[in-house]
């Protein structure tokens, strides 16, 4: 967590330094006015209770004023203890980050960080994560391992040629998963099919040569079992390996495809884009083996792809 330094919280440093404060003062203060009990204090922070009375004693003689009313009650801030703690809480806070930050650093030096995904994650999601993983990381190198399947990516994981994987949530229980983003699934049409303002329903898009892909065995189950739920089926007569030759194809009015739609960016101009006529998603996590023992780079990377998946920024 960055905090900023303000004027009041630099004056207090400088007031601690002067009068030769210690860190131990500010946390037992600061245990105390969490409690509001010196007994609690001190079991929190593994002490006696003498020693965190006498922590407060030697505090307010330095400061020279009482920042703690004692009773039979517990114990209460002043006014003056009031102003005080905020400052307090804010130094200790900013030695948790420096503390935090340097341990990070300790595994952080050299190493990589191997990821498996298909070809669309691949092309839209890990470029923009990795700069700025890089930037944070310099020394630690990301490899990325290419799958055609979504189930290669999980034998990736589990033969150690991988740490991370993208894939199609859920996934089997030996995976631990967390959910990226969710990706339509739409129609692509040739050019000129339909009216550009028309909706597009079941017996036009059963009505078309379909052109689908021998690599995408998932992807096109997901799809023939959607539309029989709608007592539809597609008429392939196409199976290519490549989904820009798909794409080719298509703008030449050979027939129509379904796909995700991040799987068809960029788009060719002319191809008419469509959602079904009742919608389905595909939906794509990050994962990593359940119950292994993973290098600190690899949660530095998870941690990175959540800051900028999460950014106000960022956009697919």
């Amino acid at each position: 967590m960055c905090i900023p330094l303000d004027m009041t919280l630099l004056a207090s440093m400088n007031e601690i330094n002067d009068c030769k404060l210690k860190i131990s003062q500010l946390r037992a203060l600061v245990a105390v006015a969490d409690h509001s009990n010196f007994s609690a204090a001190a079991l929190q922070l593994g002490l006696s209770q003498s020693t965190i009375s006498h922590a407060i004693a030697t505090l307010e003689e330095e400061l020279g004023v009482v920042l703690l009313i004692r009773g039979r009650q517990g114990a209460t801030l002043t006014p003056i203890g009031e102003q005080i703690i905020q400052e307090a809480r804010q130094i200790l806070q900013l030695l948790g980050a420096i503390r935090e930050k340097a341990n990070l650093a300790k595994g952080l030096q050299t190493g990589q960080v191997r990821v498996a995904s298909v070809r669309s994650i691949s092309t839209h999601i890990l470029p923009e994560v990795i700069v700025q993983f890089r930037k944070k990381f310099p020394a630690i190198s990301v490899v990325i391992v290419e799958c055609d399947r979504y189930a290669e990516v999980e034998q990736a994981l589990r033969e150690g040629r991988a740490e991370i994987g993208f894939t199609s949530l859920p996934a089997s229980p030996e995976f631990e998963t967390r959910e990226i983003f969710r990706d339509e699934f739409v129609a692509l049409l040739p050019p000129g099919a339909l009216d550009e303002n028309a909706s597009l329903s079941w017996e036009q898009l059963t009505s078309y040569p379909m052109i689908m892909n021998l690599r995408s065995p998932q992807h096109n189950k997901t799809v023939r079992d959607h539309l029989l739920c709608f007592g539809q089926t597609l008429k392939v007569d196409y199976e290519v390996r490549e989904d820009s030759t798909i794409l080719s194809m298509v703008k030449q009015g050979l027939g129509a495809t379904v796909m995700a739609r991040l799987t068809a960016e960029p788009i060719p101009e002319g191809i008419q884009v469509k959602c079904l006529p009742v919608s389905l998603e595909r939906v794509i996590g990050v994962t990593i083996l359940a119950n292994s023992l993973l290098p600190r780079a690899v949660f530095a990377f998870l941690d990175t792809l959540k800051e900028v998946w999460q950014s106000p920024q960022h956009t697919l």
